[in-house]
């Protein structure tokens, strides 16, 4: 599993350069699949597994009670994103994009942090 999480983190840290060189590339990805029900499910699913892994990993990590913490965070997003339903996640996405040009590099950087943060947690 801890193979999984630095998988997962350098995905991010690679998503959040993607995102800070040339931001259109994943937010055009986005748009064009907003109305697919697949990334949905997929927001909902890649958190609650995330969120389980890490809580189950991380005894094993630097940072424990962080690392631990970021876990329940992800299984309550998931949570969230699952009752609030397709229609309203559509909403939520197509607002949090309408930011993607004023402060879409910012996420990229913090994306990227984040990503680097799991590897090092875990390496």
């Amino acid at each position: 599993m801890t193979i999984l999480i630095i998988l997962f983190g350098i995905l991010t840290l690679f998503a959040g350069i993607v995102i800070i060189i040339k931001p259109e590339i994943i937010f055009s990805f986005l748009r064009n699949h907003l109305d697919k029900p697949i990334l949905h499910i997929l927001a909902v699913a890649v958190r609650l597994v995330l969120g389980v892994f890490l809580i189950y990993q991380s005894n094993v990590s630097r940072f424990p009670l962080v690392i631990e913490v970021i876990g329940w965070i992800s299984i309550v997003a998931a949570i969230i994103f699952a009752v609030i339903g397709r229609r309203n996640f559509k909403r939520l996405m197509s607002w949090a994009l309408s930011l993607a040009k004023p402060i879409g590099r910012i996420g990229g950087v913090i994306a990227g942090a984040f990503g680097a943060f799991l590897i090092y947690a875990f390496v």
